[in-house]
């Protein structure tokens, strides 16, 4: 064993009962780890700090420690002894009498006074005697479980600086994130009867943590796409009675059935879990928002709204948000902004993003202020207007108000007069994120003119919830379609561009629920040479064509890819929906022709 290594578990099982807490578990805790343990209720936390106690027996596996290895702990459930004084419950963990000199630096630094009698103490403050009496004793491993609890600011912070300074192994199940990010070098992760491993600390938790659940999400999206591709593939030559294909249906099918407990686990295991809410990189990335397998539903509800939504929003997208009400649209950006969690799933949102939001329902506007005073709150009678200052009066001229109106309260206005001057208001000095909720509701021609000049000449980060055809084809270059039941599409493109990609899938499949004619190309004894040239070559072709698929599927598992290089993403995207297309009707066209021959090859008998 290395000299630094003092304790290690070697494929440890753990059962209670019919529950297996852990299988094969593995680990080693080596001198000057400070570990920050981590992972949902019912996941074995407590159980491994008893493992390493010495209070919970193995089912099978090997424990290997440091001989003489001294271990103190923390725990929730802890024993005080009330005839006591502060003083005199800390004497019973010291052992040498120049060591005295720890009970001030703990009562010291802790709050408590060593001359109170225990019974008189708040719970907080006999938690703190506990706390001090974990940590006084020269041992080797320290077990923390919720260290902070009870504890202020001041007390935390020299908390996370005297763990450092004391040479000991800590072991620390905390949920103060800030705590554990400031003192931790490594993080032991359970999740699912796995233990995860970072050296990195906790601070690096959330990308890490991240990382591992989007690429188990990625594996279990190549799987799923596989075992499709095997199904569809079998039960198509079992339709078409090639006989070699019955096995592998039922070898699909037994890949296919795994597939769905992996991924019944893998939903379990983020359903409980707060999402995480990456803090981006120092790199200029042009990341702004990504939602991974993201579901959103509102409290005392049992139906998502939104379900399994997986988006990226880049610096100067121009998204426009369209489906019926009800469909997800004002839940989406609410979850945007920070005004919903996701139930399942996780997002990333920049840091420091903000968003200037026109909502519909008129919320930021207080009634029984002026115009001026809702367009400068801080007095005056100048604002700047997208960087150019401009004079009060001569802006509200431009969303065709009076200038005389100036003091007007917004209670004399009209609904139609509110949303315009909410317009100038978002629009006056947007941040670098900008929402507009039906903004165009009772404009005028001239003023949608100018609404969608200053949209035009807006750099950041838009989404827009629009019904106008005109509009949406001047102003974004995507469209999120709320499909309902919680689903949700996204389109390259305007408006038109979404129309026409709608229409053309409506006519696909009004084509695929077209029975193919197979009476005119038939021959009465035998096909002819036409088609059987045709037969034969059409595997060929349809293999080239799932290479070239299966090498853009490959690219694009590069999820920086849509960030680094956008305009190969579009590209290669585009010749994706085209090739998968093409791969469709060959495919059909060979299962045609296989029927064909085999009705002939019937009739000829």
């Amino acid at each position: 064993m290395p000299s630094d290594l003092i304790f290690s578990l070697r494929d440890v099982d753990i059962r209670f009962g019919k529950k297996e807490i852990f299988k094969n578990l593995n680990l080693n805790i080596h001198r000057n780890d400070l570990i920050a343990l981590v992972g949902k209720n019912g996941v074995g936390k407590t159980t491994l700090m008893k493992i390493i106690m010495g209070n919970q027996e193995l089912d099978s596996g090997e424990l290997w420690s440091y001989p003489n290895l001294k271990i103190s702990h923390f725990t929730q459930n802890f024993e005080i002894d009330f005839s006591k004084t502060v003083e005199e419950e800390m004497m019973k963990v010291i052992l040498k009498d120049d060591e005295k000199y720890k009970i001030d630096i703990y009562c010291n630094n802790l709050n408590l006074n060593k001359k109170d009698k225990t019974d008189n103490l708040s719970g907080g403050q006999k938690r703190r005697i506990a706390l001090a009496k974990s940590l006084i004793p020269e041992s080797d491993i320290v077990l923390l479980d919720e260290p902070t609890n009870h504890l202020d600011l001041e007390c935390i912070q020299w908390l996370e600086n005297h763990l450092k300074e004391l040479n000991k192994v800590m072991l620390c199940v905390s949920h103060d994130r800030t705590f554990l990010s400031n003192f931790t070098n490594k993080v032991f992760w359970l999740d699912r009867g796995d233990l995860k491993i970072s050296p990195k600390g906790f601070k690096n938790f959330d990308s890490w943590s991240g990382e591992l659940l989007n690429q188990e999400a990625r594996e279990l999206r190549n799987r799923k796409q596989f075992v499709n591709l095997e199904v569809e593939w079998a039960q198509r030559g079992v339709k078409a009675r090639v006989k070699r294909n019955v096995k592998r249906l039922e070898r699909a099918k037994q890949l296919k059935a795994q597939l769905e407990k992996d991924e019944s686990s893998y939903k379990l295991a983020i359903k409980s879990m707060k999402p995480i809410v990456f803090k981006p990189s120092t790199d200029n990335s042009r990341l702004v928002a990504e939602f991974f397998k993201a579901s959103v539903k509102y409290p005392n509800s049992s139906n998502n709204i939104l379900k399994d939504l997986s988006i990226k929003i880049t610096k100067n997208d121009r998204i426009g948000l369209l489906g019926k009400n009800g469909t997800g649209k004002s839940t989406f950006l609410k979850t945007l902004i920070g005004e919903l969690e996701v139930s399942i799933g996780t997002i990333k949102i920049k840091k420091n993003l903000e968003f200037s939001y026109f909502d519909q329902l008129r919320n930021d506007l207080n009634s029984n202020k002026s115009l001026k005073e809702i367009l400068v709150p801080n007095g005056g009678d100048y604002l700047l207007v997208q960087g150019k200052e401009r004079h009060v009066c001569s802006y509200l001229k431009d969303f065709q108000f009076d200038p005389k109106r100036v003091n007007d309260t917004i209670l004399s206005l009209s609904g139609g007069q509110q949303n315009r001057l909410l317009l100038s208001k978002v629009l006056s000095n947007p941040k670098t994120g900008l929402i507009l909720d039906e903004p165009t509701n009772d404009l005028d021609l001239e003023t949608m003119d100018l609404l969608t000049e200053m949209i035009s000449n807006y750099k950041g980060t838009l989404l827009i919830v629009s019904h106008d055809r005109d509009f949406l084809d001047q102003t974004v270059n995507k469209i999120m379609y709320f499909e309902g039941d919680g689903n949700v599409s996204m389109f390259l493109g305007g408006y038109s561009d979404f129309l026409n990609h709608e229409s053309n899938q409506k006519e696909t499949n009004q084509q695929k629920k077209k029975k193919p004619n197979l009476k005119k190309e038939k021959s009465s004894d035998k096909l002819s040479f036409k088609f059987k040239y045709e037969l034969e070559n059409l595997p060929l072709e349809t293999a080239k064509i799932e290479e070239e698929i299966l090498l853009i599927k490959n690219e694009l598992k590069d999820n920086n890819l849509y960030i680094s290089n956008p305009d190969r993403f579009e590209e290669i995207t585009k010749n994706l929906i085209v090739l998968e297309q093409e791969f469709e009707k060959k495919e059909t066209r060979w299962l045609e022709l296989l029927e064909m021959e085999e009705a002939i090859n019937k009739e000829n008998e």
